[in-house]
C-alpha cells in the first residue's frame, strides 16, 4: 500500500484518488463508519466496540509535495512534478496497519477514530477537517499523529512534553509604483529603495529579543522586481519572507510588526502596498499527560525513546487538533543517515511501517488500562 501510494502522489486538495483507494483497503477491516470529509479528499473511519469508553483519534496526513523525484526505484513516481518526500504515503500505510489491527482484536470498549487527512503541507487540512459538519459528532478524548523523523535511530521514538513543532507564516509583500523609461526615472516612482529597506528590516525583526518569549525566526525567501529588461525603471516588487516561532504569541507580534513596518516603508517611498498571508501553521502543543502515554506504549514496545527538549522549527498543522483536544505528536526515527525530508531522495523506509503500528496500538492499549 506504502508503494502503490508512493507511485500514485497528489497535491494539497487533490487527494481524490489517493482517499479512493485509502477507503477500498479500509472497508475490508470493516469498520462501524466511514465518514468522508473535506470534499471527498479525506475521511474517517470509526471502530466502536458498542460499550462507553474512551474515544481515541489517530491522524495521519495524505497529501504529497510539488517536488520532482529523481531516484529510480519500481515504484517511482514518474518524475511528474508531485512526489511523497515528506513521508504521508508511510503515514497512512501506518493508520491503515493499525486498521488491520483493529479488524483482528475487538476493541473492549471505547472508539477509535482513523482520520486520514488531507491538505497539511499548505496548512489547510486540519481546519477543514474541524469545520467540517461531517466531523461535528466525532468528539474525540484523546489525538495522537506521528511523523518520521530522518537523523534520528530508526525505530526510536522522539517526544517532546510541549511544543513539538513551530508556527508558521508565508507573509507575500506587493510595493507598487508608477513606471518610466530607464532614461528618465525621476518620472516614475521605483520600489527599488522600498524594496532593500523592507528587507533589511525584515532580517532585522527577530533580534529585538525583548519583544519575544521565546524562539522567533524570519526568512526572506524570495524578491524580484520590475522586468528582465533595461529600458524601464520599474513600478513592481514583490518581497516573500517566513516567519517562524516556538510560540503563538509570539507569532502574532511578529505579524504586527512587520504590517506595521511595511506600512511605513510604503509612506516613506510614496508606494502603494498590499500583504497576503500563505500557509498558516500554529505550533503543535502537545499534552504532558498524552506524551507520557506515548512514551509508556514506546516502553511497553521495548522502543528506544528521545526526549527533544527544543521544538522542531518545520511546522504541522496537527497543531489545530491539539488546541481543541487532548493530545500529543510524536516522532518516529528514520535512520541518522536517512536523506531529509523534502529532498529529491527522499523515500519513506519501509521497516519503521510496523514500528508506527506497533505504538499506536500501544497507546490503545495505555488508554483503555487507565480509563
Amino acid at each position: 500500500m506504502r508503494q502503490h501510494l508512493h507511485q500514485n502522489p497528489e497535491l494539497s486538495g487533490k487527494e481524490f484518488g489517493t482517499t479512493k483507494y485509502i477507503r477500498s483497503f479500509i472497508e475490508k477491516t470493516e469498520p462501524s463508519q466511514i465518514i468522508d470529509l473535506a470534499r471527498d479528499t479525506g475521511l474517517a473511519a470509526i471502530y466502536h466496540s458498542q460499550q462507553p469508553g474512551p474515544v481515541i483519534l489517530f491522524r495521519a496526513d495524505t497529501d504529497a509535495l510539488p517536488f520532482k523525484e529523481t531516484q529510480e526505484i519500481p515504484f517511482f513516481s514518474g518524475g511528474k512534478g508531485v512526489a511523497h518526500q515528506c513521508g504521508h504515503d508511510g503515514h497512512s500505510a501506518i493508520l491503515a496497519g493499525l486498521a488491520l489491527m483493529l479488524k483482528q482484536n475487538q476493541l473492549q470498549r471505547g472508539k477509535v477514530i482513523l482520520l486520514f487527512q488531507p491538505s497539511e503541507e499548505n496548512g489547510k487540512g486540519a481546519e477543514m477537517i474541524l469545520n467540517d459538519a461531517a466531523f461535528a459528532d466525532i468528539k474525540p478524548d484523546y489525538v495522537f499523529a506521528l511523523h518520521n523523523l530522518p537523523g534520528f535511530e530508526k525505530g526510536s521514538i522522539v517526544v517532546n512534553s510541549n511544543v513539538f513543532a513551530s508556527a508558521s507564516r508565508g507573509m507575500i509583500i506587493r510595493f507598487t509604483g508608477k513606471p518610466a523609461h530607464a532614461a528618465y526615472p525621476e518620472h516614475g516612482i521605483s520600489p527599488a529603495d522600498a524594496l532593500a529597506t523592507t528587507i533589511r528590516k525584515l532580517n532585522k525583526l527577530c533580534s529585538y529579543y525583548e519583544m519575544f518569549s521565546s524562539f522567533v525566526l524570519l526568512t526572506v525567501v524570495h524578491a524580484e522586481m520590475g522586468e528582465a529588461g533595461f529600458g524601464s525603471s520599474p513600478a513592481d516588487a514583490l518581497i516573500m519572507a517566513t516567519m517562524r516561532s516556538h510560540d503563538d504569541h509570539d507569532m502574532k507580534i511578529m505579524i504586527l510588526e512587520a504590517k506595521q513596518m511595511v506600512k511605513e516603508i510604503a509612506a516613506q517611498y510614496h508606494l502603494k502596498f498590499s500583504i497576503e498571508w500563505s500557509d498558516e501553521f500554529n505550533s503543535t502543543v502537545n499534552d504532558p499527560e498524552a506524551v507520557k502515554v506515548v512514551a509508556e506504549a514506546a516502553k511497553m514496545n521495548e522502543f528506544p525513546v528521545i526526549t527533544k527538549v527544543e521544538p522542531f522549527r518545520w511546522s504541522e498543522d496537527f497543531g489545530r487538533f491539539t488546541q481543541k483536544y487532548k493530545g500529543a505528536m510524536f516522532g518516529l526515527g528514520a535512520g541518522k543517515e536517512h536523506p531529509p525530508l523534502h529532498s529529491e531522495v527522499y523515500e519513506f523506509p519501509d521497516d519503521i511501517i510496523a514500528t508506527g503500528i506497533k505504538m499506536f496500538w500501544g497507546i490503545i492499549q495505555q488508554i483503555l488500562s487507565k480509563e
